[in-house]
């Protein structure tokens, strides 16, 4: 049988194994590179008195192995859909530094994430639409799209924007929601561009679109495979190329419907 006291450091283990798993989960899905991810986890686990600690980064999950002594366990969290969340990311990077810094309690550091992410909200749709459509607008510009065409675009993709968040709330599979998307921005932005008499339509189209291309997804996976994370980052990669293919389709059903780039 075992004693109250390995039971306890079982416990104690689990809690910061956890704890840890969290982090670098939280990370993940606002959009932190494998590198990141796996450094914080390990920090927070460092300042919650682990002697070693080593992460597993994969696409779809995080597995972490933790030590105290001769004692070890091995945990694993399953992730979930990967976004782009930066003033979250940044907060938990303070937050680690905080952990690895002052070495709290399991408790205190679980309450300090609560407060991070209580802290840690998002924009307002509208602010996030608007800012997307000015984006998108002079990203027309510079290629090439004449003033005529800059309003068309800058309408386009905020309302693509707001379609988009609303199909996210709605869990709509990120494939489908980015041809819907693609396909309602670029027609819409072509449309009024072509009544307005510009001269670029089918740029303005293009650019209507721009809200969808995952940068921050080929950033990450250029990353990891240089970092030494070929299998993460090909999945990644792999990702990417998919929904590269998804939001052209879109693009083309706006062209076919509006035959423009033919």
């Amino acid at each position: 049988m075992q004693s109250a006291a390995q039971t306890e450091g079982r416990e104690s283990l689990e809690a910061i194994a956890m704890l840890a798993l969290e982090f670098g989960r939280l990370l993940m899905e606002a959009g932190a590179g494998a590198g990141d991810v796996e450094a914080i986890a390990e920090q927070v686990a460092a300042g919650l008195g682990a002697s070693r600690a080593d992460l597993r980064v994969g696409y779809a999950s995080l597995a972490i192995t933790i030590g105290v002594g001769s004692a070890g366990i091995t945990r694993m969290r399953k992730v979930g859909p990967l976004g782009v969340n930066q003033r979250l990311a940044q907060a938990l990077h303070a937050a680690a530094d905080r952990i690895e810094r002052e070495r709290p309690t399991v408790e205190e550091a679980g309450a300090e994430l609560d407060r991070v992410l209580s802290v840690s909200t998002h924009h307002s749709n509208w602010l996030v639409a608007m800012a997307v459509g000015v984006a998108c607008g002079a990203f027309g510009r510079l290629l090439g799209v004449d003033w005529p065409g800059v309003g068309p675009i800058f309408g386009a993709a905020a309302l693509g924007q707001l379609v988009r968040r609303w199909l996210a709330i709605r869990h709509v599979n990120v494939f489908v929601a980015a041809t819907v998307v693609a396909c309602l921005s670029a027609t819409l932005s072509g449309l009024v561009a072509r009544w307005a008499g510009s001269q670029t339509v089918a740029a303005a189209m293009g650019a209507a679109v721009l809200l969808l291309v995952p940068g921050v997804p080929t950033i990450n996976a250029q990353n990891d495979i240089l970092e030494g994370r070929p299998t993460l980052g090909s999945a990644r990669a792999v990702w990417v190329g998919v929904m590269l293919i998804f939001i052209a389709a879109g693009v083309g059903l706006a062209q076919a419907v509006l035959g423009e780039g033919h």
